[in-house]
């Protein structure tokens, strides 16, 4: 079914104006768009790891069970116990109190790559006049390591691991907990450590104590790129061994189980599973690289007790037993201070507890415990597909609804998408990323409005550039400086009012089909369009073979009647070399030759111009008593076979040129008579001798007219007939010749006003 049958017409003739050009301009940047969220480069991925702590800083997760005590080195335990490290013995002593007061596992945020410095054979051989005896004494007793070993041997402890890039750690392999690689049942799993995140090495505490110790983890925190942590690795790999992380040893030891399990599918690392693979086991779900995104809670005091209240026996045990306990300091001046994606920071060890409470909260509350949050499985495909249909839509959506129906659509749409992105946070834990569909969409929309912009710059261009063949550039600037001058209404102002009309045009037009008619009439139309718009008149408007125009407005025009007198002897000018062309052809072909004259009138006053029309429909025209007069003396240029006929506002405002006075009439709708005159020239012929004499006779010949002395009269109009200099006068002295017989037959009234009355409008 074709698609016309939905879409109306108005957004169809929308869409075809744009380009094919356009369009797959707008497809390619969308592609590029595409390509570019595949590649996930760094400001890419950190907008979208943005977004997601913005979601953990408006809802963190809700603790409801707070299963891991963090045994804080703060700045009290520095205080009453001494700077760190600690002997090794006060460290045993800390695990018999955390184990006799019933905690499930104790893990350690710290390394002890270095053998005990305060143990009795290393003080035995820095204090120096030691009796030999002491000494001695001091030799035999068993080392702080050993002390420590021998305890944590039979409790249930987690040593850590420093992560460290090569150079910095011990790339030799190194005891680690046996790991079972399983594949996703129907899927070929892939080796874990193709995935893991790699290290050259770890930093390892010294082997006695590794050796005694049921669990060693890493605590490799793996901050962003943006220095945020947001993701803990379960496991990280270096060679061909796999570490586990310090949070996934603490639960397997606090289980007693001797091994873990890495689940892996097609893509990468699936889960981690401690405890059995069927149920009863804590399964960990992770992305691709073993990574799991740790759902922040709000700081709570209740995790932490003082290292030095542990020691004291002050913290009671209800505040221990049946927790995980993991060693670790808030003290500012070591420097394990990270920043979290929950928008706050908190020591190193916290980031931990956080997450091994993630892990557990489902497990011991599963009723009220908020689901871990992860990205899924299809979130890149369907955040791809959700760019490339938001872009395809704004490119369809834009050409035809325009730019503030897009834009607001696009915006009721973003509002959705981010309310359905939120609620897959809040309610299912899922990460999904909504900012780079919006900002594809954004850019595309940026893109096809500066297209738009471009395209209807050029129109404006274009419109400027034919409109410019009816107004001056002068006046299309002051249009567009001052758009209240586009305002429905008008002013009253001084005007100089030309109109033009083809003498005898229905005869000519009875010689021409209307495609030959309408090219004749253009062929004219052109050059007095350019004759007027070089004077700076504004082409009103065009009515067949007739033009109007005007002066001084909207741009004030002090000399607007001899711009408009001039024009009117230019027009006149170019009237000649078209009837040349036209000579010229018919002459080819064989044709009649009928030469063009046009008739002017020209008219000066008070009028109304302004943009004036409807809502629909605008004109800035012309309107007035003068503007009529104006037409109605272009009319009379045949009645006195004369080309330019000028109201006496006119040539008093430009009194230098050539004029001879015609009569003084009185036109169809007008009880006051007008003076008029014919303008012959310019001031170079109004300053010609001969053309001075001529103004005389003909001055003399109407003052004996007017004075009814028609011999006079005729004797001076034969003088003028005698004193033309090639003007073509002869006609207009035979409209007086025979007024003057007819006059000398039968004389008017006495109280005649020597006014003439016109017929009809010509």
């Amino acid at each position: 079914m074709r698609l016309r049958r939905f879409w109306p017409a108005g957004l169809r003739r929308r869409w075809r104006a744009w380009s094919v050009g356009t369009r797959i301009v707008a497809l390619s940047l969308l592609a590029a768009l595409l390509l570019l969220r595949y590649w996930d480069p760094q400001p890419v991925e950190t907008l979208r790891l943005h977004v997601f702590d913005y979601y953990q800083t408006i809802a963190p997760r809700e603790a409801t069970v707070l299963p891991v005590v963090i045994v804080d080195i703060d700045e009290k335990s520095l205080g009453e116990i001494g700077q760190w490290p600690w002997p090794r013995t006060t460290l045993a002593e800390m695990v018999n109190r955390l184990s006799n007061a019933g905690v499930v596992s104790i893990g350690f945020d710290v390394v002890f790559p270095e053998p005990d410095r305060l143990s009795p054979a290393s003080l035995a051989r820095s204090l120096s006049g030691l009796p030999p005896e002491a000494a001695e004494a001091l030799a035999k007793l068993p080392s702080n390591d050993e002390v420590f070993a021998e305890t944590i041997r039979s409790r249930r402890v987690v040593l850590g691991r420093a992560a460290r890039q090569v150079g910095q750690g011990d790339p030799t392999p190194a005891r680690t907990t046996p790991v079972a690689l399983i594949s996703t049942p129907g899927a070929k799993g892939i080796d874990p450590r193709q995935k893991l995140v790699r290290f050259g090495g770890v930093v390892r505490n010294i082997p006695l104590l590794e050796d005694a110790a049921p669990g060693i983890g890493v605590f490799m925190l793996d901050e962003e790129r943006d220095n945020i942590v947001r993701r803990v690795p379960m496991a990280i790999a270096s060679g061909d061994q796999i570490y586990p992380s310090l949070s996934l040893e603490m639960l397997r030891v606090a289980v007693q189980k001797n091994a873990y399990a890495i689940r892996s599918n097609g893509a990468g690392v699936e889960s981690f599973i401690v405890g059995s693979a069927g149920a009863g086991g804590v399964q960990i779900p992770t992305d691709d690289l073993g990574r799991v995104w740790v759902h922040f809670a709000r700081p709570d005091p209740r995790r932490y007790v003082s290292a030095a209240d542990v020691l004291a026996g002050r913290v009671p045990l209800e505040r221990l037993k049946g927790k995980f306990a993991i060693v670790g300091t808030s003290a500012a001046g070591l420097l394990d201070i990270k920043a979290t994606a929950a928008g706050h920071s908190m020591p190193g060890v916290e980031v931990h507890a956080q997450l091994i409470e993630q892990i557990l909260a489902p497990v011991i509350d599963p009723a009220h415990a908020s689901k871990p949050i992860a990205r899924p499985n299809w979130a890149l495909g369907g955040e791809l597909l959700l760019a490339a249909f938001a872009g395809i839509a704004i490119i369809v959506l834009l050409p035809m609804a325009g730019a503030w129906w897009a834009l607001g659509i696009g915006m009721a749409g973003l509002v959705a998408l981010a309310g359905v992105a939120w609620r897959l946070y809040t309610a299912e834990g899922q990460l999904v990323d909504v900012t780079y569909p919006a900002f594809a969409t954004f850019a595309l929309y940026l893109l096809l409005t500066f297209v738009a912009y471009v395209r209807e710059e050029k129109q404006r261009r274009n419109i400027r550039s034919q409109f410019s063949l009816y107004v001056p550039p002068k006046i299309v600037a002051k249009l567009t400086e001052d758009p209240s001058l586009v305002k429905l209404g008008g002013e009253e102002r001084e005007m100089t009012l030309l109109f033009t009309d083809v003498k005898g045009f229905s005869r000519i037009a009875e010689h021409y089909d209307a495609a030959r008619l309408t090219t004749l009439i253009n062929r004219l139309l052109n050059p007095l369009t350019k004759a007027i718009l070089e004077q700076d008149g504004t082409v009103d408007k065009y009515m067949g073979d007739a033009i109007m125009a005007f002066w001084n407005a909207p741009v004030d025009q002090p000399d607007h009647a001899r711009r408009a007198c001039r024009a009117a002897l230019e027009l006149q000018r170019r009237v000649g070399p078209v009837n040349d062309e036209i000579r010229t052809e018919c002459e080819a072909a064989g044709a009649k030759y009928m030469p063009l004259a046009v008739g002017v009138g020209l008219n000066s006053g008070p009028c109304c111009v302004g943009n004036m029309g409807s809502d629909l429909r605008r004109s800035y025209t012309v309107l007035g008593d003068n503007v009529n007069i104006a037409s109605r003396l272009e009319g009379q240029t045949r009645s006195y076979s004369v080309d330019i006929v000028v109201g006496q506002t006119t040539q008093a405002e430009a009194p230098d040129l050539a004029y001879l006075e015609l009569d003084l009439i009185r036109v169809v709708g007008k009880q006051e008579p007008v003076r008029i005159f014919a303008l012959l020239g310019d001031e170079t012929l109004a300053a010609d001798p001969a053309f001075r004499a001529l103004a005389e006779a003909h001055a003399a010949m109407l003052a004996a007219y007017r004075a009814q002395d028609w011999a006079a009269a005729r004797n001076f109009l034969a003088r003028a007939r005698a004193l033309d200099p090639g003007l073509n006068l002869s006609g207009l002295y035979d409209i007086y010749a025979a007024r003057i017989d007819e006059f000398a037959a039968a004389p008017p009234a006495p109280n005649w006003d020597t006014v003439y009355v016109a017929s009809g409008k010509h």
